[in-house]
């Protein structure tokens, strides 16, 4: 160690090291989420084709019909690949998925990858359009309900998000329909027109199922969001600003709101998932044509590819989300994102 390192003070030397450590941790943090993100991935794969596999359907006989031979099955299943063992089927089925290929469908030979690409736009336009409702709704409430602590507003945003928290999204979903569409007839009840082909009618029919979605977990960020402000607007930081002539809301929106807004974008992850599950219902009520309506035909028909399909693509686009919480709260912690250059040691 140098002369000059060495004669450093102690505490200079304490804090630089603590900066050093944090921004060391930071690739290896990365890392870690990549590789458990990967686990999840493979143990979803081997779980999505095991479903299929303890599938007591006879798919060779119930495309080829009641007619069908024994020699007949055997050619299909063969053609299916189904003679193999298991584990030859996984190994191939995962290898070919990783490149896009997701088989056929066993009863109208349309490659699954087709139907999943024009089925998953419509679910994430929507899920895309009710995180936006999500966050705009719950930011504004959670910041409302901060700014008035105690007060009537806040108590107002927290009845109004226990109310949503405890309603499912097709009873909101059902209450938008008679409420817009039937008394006021303001938006279309269902149906659906792609983005790319008539922007304004794409968002006349996704409003309602993507607000439907939304509240949900727009009342999770408020309410996470209440709590994280108050909390911070206590802190000594905050106080200090306070008392040095800045006003509460500058200290609020400059200050604390990006410190405080951790635990929310949390949520909103978490979120993710719900919005695909409540795609289900949401889908049925306003007659999309998306991956839910997708794989519940295929289930009624068996049809395992399509299953195989649409749960990995599933389970696919929610660790996508789940990255992009991570990679949004690294950047909300400035702590992490100090380059390692700026924590070096300089006599």
């Amino acid at each position: 160690m140098s002369a000059a390192v060495a004669s450093l003070p102690a505490a200079r030397w304490t804090a630089a090291g603590r900066l050093a450590r944090r921004a060391a941790r930071a690739p290896r943090s990365a890392g870690r989420v990549l590789a458990g993100t990967a686990t999840v991935f493979l143990l979803s794969s081997v779980l999505t084709f095991g479903l299929g596999a303890v599938s007591d359907a006879n798919p060779a006989a119930a495309v080829l019909g009641e007619t069908a031979t024994p020699a007949d099955i055997a050619r299909l299943d063969h053609e299916f690949g189904l003679d193999r063992s298991l584990a030859a089927q996984y190994g191939s089925w995962l290898t070919h998925a990783l490149g896009g290929d997701l088989g056929r469908s066993w009863f109208t030979t349309v490659p699954v990858s087709d139907s999943i690409a024009a089925a998953l736009p419509v679910d994430l336009s929507i899920a895309g359009l009710a995180l936006v409702f999500a966050v705009l709704l719950g930011s504004a409430a959670g910041i409302a309900a901060a700014l008035s602590n105690g007060g009537r507003t806040d108590r107002a945003v927290t009845a109004v998000c226990t109310l949503l928290g405890t309603l499912p999204a097709f009873v909101i979903a059902i209450g938008l329909i008679t409420l817009v569409s039937v008394q006021l007839g303001l938006l279309p009840s269902g149906g659906y027109v792609p983005f790319g082909q008539d922007p304004g009618q794409w968002l006349q029919f996704a409003l309602l199922p993507a607000l439907a979605l939304s509240l949900d977990a727009a009342a999770g960020i408020a309410r996470q969001l209440r709590t994280s402000l108050v909390g911070a607007l206590r802190e000594n930081y905050a106080t200090g600003a306070v008392m040095r002539g800045l006003s509460r809301r500058r200290v609020l929106f400059g200050h604390v709101l990006r410190n405080a807004a951790g635990p929310a974008v949390t949520v909103l992850g978490m979120s993710v998932p719900m919005l695909i599950g409540g795609a289900v219902v949401t889908e049925r009520i306003f007659n999309l044509p998306g991956i839910a309506q997708l794989s519940l035909r295929a289930a009624e028909q068996h049809d395992v590819p399509v299953i195989q399909g649409t749960l990995l693509v599933t389970v696919a686009v929610v660790l996508a989300a789940n990255l992009a919480v991570d990679a949004g709260l690294f950047a909300l912690n400035p702590a992490a994102r100090r380059p390692a250059a700026r924590t070096e040691v300089r006599p």
